[in-house]
């Protein structure tokens, strides 16, 4: 199993994604809201694998 991409810590447990940041937004793809699910402490957007942390959650290893 590969890490993802990148990984994005996030104090929030919702979250938007739109795949910018290394490319424009206009070069990422459609706008999605994400939950993370306090039980495992991160998401991961289906279109661009990117992970969204939940600091201080069960999988937040810098505590």
């Amino acid at each position: 199993m590969q890490p993802p991409p990148e990984v994005i810590r996030t104090p929030h447990q919702r979250v938007a994604c739109d795949g910018s940041g290394q490319v424009p937004a206009a070069l990422g793809h459609p706008r999605v809201y994400l939950h993370i699910d306090s039980d495992l402490g991160y998401v991961d957007c289906g279109y661009c694998d990117r992970r969204f942390l939940l600091e201080g959650g069960p999988a937040d290893t810098v505590k």
